[in-house]
């Protein structure tokens, strides 16, 4: 055994490796270094700093690190040196084999310039492997009757060290009868041969034991030895011989399991068990073992797992063909793996961005990847692609490395995000390929204002509106997201007539709802200029504006203004005159109003509401003209009184009247000469009418005391209705002062009793009703409405009962009839309806009331025009002799007066055995009713 080698030590190899790692050339992109293997982790491999240009302390500011694709990583990074050092032992012969020279290629990243250096460093081999035999005892068989010169293959050792550290020489021990052959084959390997050198005599000496010593050329030279026993046999005169010394075969790496590859062929001339030959690999690498299969009777050779072109291209394996005699043959066999297009390319992102701002500029890196395709040739050609609608595009940078970049300025708002397939493919048949996936976010800045849909907007608002009512509602669009699109509304600030226009409007700022702070007056403020702003919360914000033009649409809300004629300030009546000679159509005076409003609102209408001689004078609808209708008579009064009505057209219509007094007569001295004749009666009592009314409520009232006497009689039994007939009969006092009112002169006596009793056989069912004045011929006033209604009494009232209920008097009858002689009504009416009702339109109504009015007055005083007689009111002349006072009804019962919402009404009660309308459901028709 020799002595055993010196180690190298780490420190004596360090040094002259730290200089070679420095000679890099300045401003070439590849950097180059030198190390031994076996050293220390952290040990210094170059100073990496420098080669970049960067101080020590900028590699962690900007970012510097290592990448590489999918190999454990044998170099870092010292931040605080700026040099690159080893990350742990090396081992050049687990890295590269029995390669010539051992590189490394990695890549430094400069994240903040995104910048890739390559870097190169050379693995150098040191002597840290001995030469080592596949067997450390090996049995060699050899005929006795070997020729000299005969050579015996002996087994030769590997050393994993390459250059002057791998195997170098054989040692044989001394032996007389061997001598040591050293050949070099085609690969470069050392195969030992043991060559005979004399005759062998097995009788002499059987076996041979010889000591085989590899040497390599390291320093300190390092060796192994393999015991070598040679064992002579009887004679064997021949050997076995391939047909080729060395065989060849090319295969596909995606062959399956099983295949067979070639069949060996051997011959041996001799008989028996010398001529039988057996197969067998020599000297093969476990990876040999594993992957093939050999015969050992037929010679072939046949896989035994798949091939992978990418782990190894060829397989060099030494096939031994031995007869029974022991005599052998050897021949090379080649497989060499094809390469088919088995592998896809893979992607890896060394740098990534999610997001990039709308405002970046054209040429901005988004990306930084690799591409890498483990086949060869065209199968491991790669091209890279993005769609074409997309503004960006690969560049290609150091090595494998792509850039995406940029083409053109982004727009937010035209496309907010992108979808961006990465597509890499290589040229093999068929090609394959690999998309990655990847999402980019475009930052909103704020480069868009609001905008509204209209340049200018229009609206209206009724004048007399709430406060605070919603007038229109304004809205803007801004297509920025986020901050940059919350839009703020405001109004421009300004004086309307020395008022803010805050006072008037506001806008809500969020939703940009105009809203009303006062009540607008049409006749004050017609329209409004706005200026609406809207304005984004961007930084800076953007704004724009618009002009909304506000209209007040005027409402009915005044009445007609009379300018003319106007009422004197004195106290006085203002008089018109018409001459007694005037024609048809003559102008008396012309009524002259004015109304504030506008459009429809102030169309005014004028006419005749009331007059004291109907028929006599004429007002036009739209000039407001009094005019006469007809000559003057001699029979018509001194004296005329005109109510003339103006009216809009607004809805509701709104309206205004005034009193003329128009004077007939000639000239002024005569209309004051004419009104001083006039007298004035002294004594209204005498008047017939009145006369008849007080005899009729003494009659009624009498007959009804009569009633309850009776009644009474019946009830005396019970005390209950005793007492209340005793609170009932208070109630009939006298008749108060108040219940008459003088119309005209004509005093009248205005309230009326109605009385109802109901008898049976039996005098406990029957009821009576207590005498109640009836309002309804009165105006009613706030203490008319307080009293109670008539009492309802039954004897079937218990004592221990609540107050007896209140029975409501049925509503006044307004069904006058009268026959076709006996209806009222102006001079050449009496074609009405056979029915005689009461006139339902109002003007008729009133103009009757009138001329009665005006006719119990003349009546009174004697002094009649109208040429009637005693008893008529002076109605004959107008309306036929047959029609006098006994047929007018009780005009003061249904009275309407101007000014004044009440109407006096005829009194409730049945009228031809018929019920009142609305009338009290619960009382009895037995009894009998008087009604006045």
């Amino acid at each position: 055994m020799a002595d055993p080698l010196r180690r190298w030590s780490c420190g004596d190899l360090l040094l002259p490796f730290m200089l070679l790692g420095t000679l890099c050339e300045s401003g070439s992109a590849q950097i180059r270094y030198s190390v031994p293997e076996e050293l220390d982790k952290g040990s210094f491999v170059g100073n990496i700093a420098k080669d970049l240009g960067l101080e020590p302390r900028e590699l962690k500011d900007r970012g510097v690190r290592i990448v590489s694709r999918g190999r454990t990583q044998l170099f870092s990074l010292n931040p605080r040196g700026g040099s690159l050092v080893t990350a742990g032992r090396i081992d050049r012969e687990e890295l590269c084999g029995q390669s010539a020279r051992c590189l490394m290629n990695f890549n430094i990243l400069v994240e903040n310039k995104m910048k890739i250096y390559g870097v190169e460093v050379e693995i150098i081999d040191i002597n840290d492997n001995v030469p080592r035999f596949r067997d450390e005892e090996l049995k060699v068989k050899v005929n006795e009757n070997a020729a000299v010169g005969t050579r015996l293959v002996l087994p030769f050792a590997r050393d994993a060290d390459v250059g002057m550290n791998s195997l170098q020489s054989y040692q044989l021990s001394s032996d007389p009868h061997f001598f040591l052959d050293v050949k070099s084959g085609s690969d470069g390997q050392k195969y030992p041969e043991l060559v005979l050198e004399r005759t062998l005599d097995r009788e002499k000496e059987a076996i041979h034991d010889l000591l085989l010593t590899a040497l390599d050329g390291g320093d300190p030279v390092r060796s192994s030895t393999a015991h070598i026993r040679v064992m002579v046999l009887d004679a064997n005169d021949n050997a076995p011989v391939f047909t080729q010394s060395e065989y060849k075969v090319s295969v596909p790496e995606d062959i399956p399991v099983g295949t067979q590859l070639l069949m060996l062929t051997a011959t041996d001339a001799d008989e028996g068990i010398n001529g039988k030959l057996t197969y067998s690999f020599r000297n093969e690498e476990d990876k040999i073992a594993e992957t093939f299969q050999l015969d050992s009777n037929l010679g072939e050779i046949s896989t035994m797992q798949s091939l992978d072109y990418e782990e190894s291209r060829s397989y060099l394996m030494e096939v031994v063909a031995q007869d029974g005699g022991a005599l052998l043959a050897s021949a090379k066999v080649l497989v060499t793996v094809q390469d088919v297009n088995d592998n896809a390319p893979e992607v890896m992102f060394t740098s990534l961005s999610s997001s990039v701002s709308e405002d970046c500029r054209p040429g901005t890196i988004i990306a930084l990847f690799s591409v890498h395709d483990s086949d060869s040739g065209e199968n491991g050609e790669i091209s890279c692609s993005i769609p074409e609608n997309l503004p960006f595009k690969l560049e290609k940078s150091v090595d494998n490395y792509y850039h995406l970049l940029t083409t053109k300025t982004l727009d937010r708002e035209e496309n907010s995000d992108y979808n961006i397939t990465v597509t890499v493919f290589d040229h093999g048949t068929p090609p394959l390929s690999t998309e990655n996936h990847f999402s980019l976010k475009v930052v909103d800045i704020n480069d868009n204002p609001p905008t509204f849909p209209q340049a200018t907007y229009s609206t209206s608002i009724p004048e007399n509106n709430p406060r605070g009512i919603s007038i229109f509602s304004m809205m803007a669009n801004d297509p920025d997201s986020g901050d940059n699109a919350h839009i703020t509304y405001s109004l421009a600030e300004y004086t309307l007539e020395g008022v803010p226009l805050s006072s008037y409007v506001s806008i809500n700022s969020a939703t940009g709802v105009l809203y009303a702070l006062r009540s607008f007056d049409y006749e004050e403020l017609r329209d409004l200029q706005l200026l609406v702003t809207a304005s984004d919360s961007g930084d800076p914000p953007l704004s724009s504006n618009v002009s909304l033009n506000l209209f007040v649409l005027d409402q009915n809300d005044n009445t007609p203004e009379i300018l003319y004629p106007t009422l004197p300030t004195d106290g006085s009546t203002g008089v018109e005159l018409a001459p007694r000679s005037a024609e048809p159509g003559y102008l008396v005076t012309k009524v002259v109003a004015v109304d504030k409003d506008s459009g429809q609102n102030a169309w005014l209408s004028f006419r005749l509401l009331k007059a004291s001689e109907p028929g006599l004078f004429s007002v036009g609808l739209h000039t407001g003209e009094v005019r006469t209708a007809r000559a003057l008579l001699d029979r018509d009064v001194l004296k005329q009184s005109l109510v003339v009505s103006v009216q809009d057209h607004g809805q509701p219509p709104l309206s205004a009247t005034i009193t003329l007094t128009v004077a007939v007569a000639d000239s002024i001295p005569d209309v004051l000469a004419d009104l001083g004749s006039i007298k004035t009666p002294t004594d209204l009592n005498d008047s017939d009418l009145t006369l008849y009314l007080v005899v009729a409520v003494a009659v009624v009232s009498s007959i009804f005391l009569a009633f309850v006497i009776v009644l009474l009689a019946l009830r005396l039994r019970s005390w209950r209705s005793s007492h209340l007939l005793q609170a009932s009969r208070g109630r009939l006092a006298g008749v108060p002062a108040s219940h008459f009112v003088g119309v005209d002169g004509v005093q009248a006596f205005l309230q009326t009793y109605s009385h109802e009793v109901s008898l049976t056989a039996d005098s406990r069912k029957s009821h009576l009703i207590f005498p109640q004045p009836n309002y309804a011929d009165t105006l009613i006033s706030e203490e008319s409405c307080g009293k109670s209604e008539p009492l309802l009494i039954s004897d079937k009232i218990n004592a221990n009962k609540e107050e007896p209920r209140i029975i409501q008097q049925a509503p006044p009858n307004t069904d006058w009839r009268f026959s076709q002689a006996q209806r009222p009504g102006t001079s050449g009416s009496q074609n009405g309806d056979e029915t005689g009702t009461w006139p339902n339109n109002q003007f008729d109504t009133e103009m009757l009331q009138a001329m009665i009015l005006a006719s119990a007055s003349e009546a009174a005083d004697g002094s009649s025009t109208l040429g009637g007689g005693a008893g008529t009111m002076g109605l004959s002349a107008r309306y036929g002799p047959q029609f006098t006072l006994q047929h007018v009804p009780d005009y003061r019962q249904n009275v309407y007066i101007p000014g004044s919402n009440a109407t006096l009404t005829n009194a409730a009660g049945k009228r031809d055995g018929k019920a009142p309308a609305g009338g009290n459901g619960n009382k009895k028709k037995s009894g009998k009713k008087e009604k006045k």
